[in-house]
């Protein structure tokens, strides 16, 4: 009933690959990090979400904090467009209803715990697999998408660090292997064909550019979805920061 498939490559590819091969759904995977006291949940969702993709994100973001008895973040547990934007490049290009999971803080040595426990990877593969089923009931293919792992432009980038060891990238690929797991043994999969290596469709490559009098004055490339890129109004700087 379930077929997953992970994808990789940069940001754009991964959601027109998913695209092509009309997936019902498409997840991408991520953990949260900041201080050692951090403590929410929070789900992003694309500025241009479906209605079904907001739901989706707040179910998830209740069963995370029943489960694991933390507070949601954002609004009702979700963030539409992302931090400043951040996020939203993960999703915008989806075709289906998408949603970026942040569940806990690897910062926080107690949340870190879970993450790296069998029985705390297991919770959070079923909240995932059962808000999927819930959602999706008639099943199909669901993308699923490693955050920060297996990008061209950076391909050694794994997030954040995790409290006590580990990094996010390998813990959130943990959990997606999991509710694989659980979402193909819940009724025979349907196997689809791989997607093309080239997709007719152009690639977003990130970038920041500075425009003065409509004219293009700077253009920086170094830079992708992941990144943090605040602008400081009072001192004219804008600071990029690589996670």
């Amino acid at each position: 009933m379930y077929h997953v498939k992970f994808y990789t490559g940069e940001y754009s590819t991964r959601q027109r690959a998913a695209n092509h091969d009309k997936c019902t759904a498409y997840v991408e995977h991520h953990f949260n990090a900041a201080t050692t006291t951090s403590n929410y949940v929070v789900v992003i969702t694309g500025a241009n979400a479906s209605s079904t993709s907001k739901n989706w994100g707040r179910s998830y973001a209740q069963r995370i904090s029943n489960e694991f008895k933390v507070p949601m973040g954002g609004t009702s547990g979700i963030l539409v467009g992302g931090w400043n934007g951040r996020g939203n490049n993960n999703l915008k290009y989806t075709h289906m209803p998408a949603i970026l999971l942040e569940p806990l803080f690897v910062s926080n040595p107690t949340q870190a715990e879970w993450v790296r426990s069998e029985e705390g990877q297991n919770k959070l593969a079923k909240v995932l697999a059962d808000s999927i089923i819930e959602y999706f009931p008639g099943g199909g293919l669901i993308g699923f998408s490693v955050g920060h792992k297996y990008k061209t432009r950076r391909p050694d980038d794994r997030g954040a660090a995790v409290y006590g060891g580990g990094t996010e990238a390998d813990y959130a690929e943990i959990v997606l292997e999991k509710a694989k797991n659980i979402l193909e043994t819940y009724d025979p999969a349907q196997q689809y064909d791989h997607a093309p290596d080239n997709l007719d469709e152009e690639i977003y490559m990130p970038h920041i550019m500075v425009v003065k009098d409509n004219q293009e004055i700077w253009l920086h490339t170094d830079v992708d979805e992941d990144d943090e890129v605040m602008w400081d109004e009072e001192n004219r700087i804008l600071y990029i920061t690589t996670r």
